[in-house]
């Protein structure tokens, strides 16, 4: 599993119903994406659950690094580089992933929390604990997914979890969901 995402922060008068009109029609491009796990299409509004920026951010968990590839260099992603720009990319490896008790349903929130490896210790025992994690997270009430991983360049770990309603049970930014494409999310790995 590998786990990516950019960020495009926007004006703070930006009329972030452009966004939501953007993912209403493109979307679904992606709903049968070869590799691709799931993308959701993330969306911060300045003010609205203490976001400070306005923001459009999908988050995205591969199946295939070729599914990926085909993305960036070929696909759809060329449609964003030609109306925002060209974003960083970010990307991690996957480290553990779990369907919540509301995986059936939609999702409506997301958090991610980054949060830089600790210095010292055992390796091993920091992605046990990314693991153990996700399963707490997978497993509070609401929880649609949960997931983990990790940049050994920066070493920085992302938590990730996508919420059906409510306050979401875990700390880090929270964004809305507008669309979520899940062509191959059967064949997320659950423990990397």
């Amino acid at each position: 599993m590998h786990a990516m995402q950019y960020e495009i922060t926007l004006p703070a008068d930006y009329d972030m119903e452009i966004i939501r009109r953007r993912v209403a029609h493109k979307g679904h491009l992606l709903d049968e994406w070869r590799g691709l796990g799931l993308k959701t299409y993330l969306m911060r509004e300045r003010g609205v659950h203490g976001s400070p920026v306005n923001q459009y951010a999908p988050f995205y968990l591969w199946h295939t690094l070729a599914g990926m590839n085909s993305f960036l260099w070929g696909g759809p992603f060329q449609g964003v580089a030609d109306d925002f720009g060209r974003p960083s990319v970010r990307q991690w490896s996957g480290l553990a992933y779990e369907e919540g008790g509301a995986a059936r349903s939609s999702a409506r929130l997301a958090v991610r929390r980054r949060q830089p490896v600790p210095a010292g210790g055992l390796l091993s025992e920091v992605m046990a604990d990314a693991a153990r994690e996700t399963g707490r997270l997978a497993g509070e009430d609401g929880a649609v997914l949960a997931a983990a991983a990790v940049d050994t360049g920066r070493w920085e770990l992302v938590h990730f979890s996508l919420w059906e309603h409510g306050t979401p049970k875990a700390e880090g930014d929270v964004f809305e969901v507008l669309h979520m494409s899940a062509p191959e999310r059967d064949r997320l790995a659950r423990s990397c």
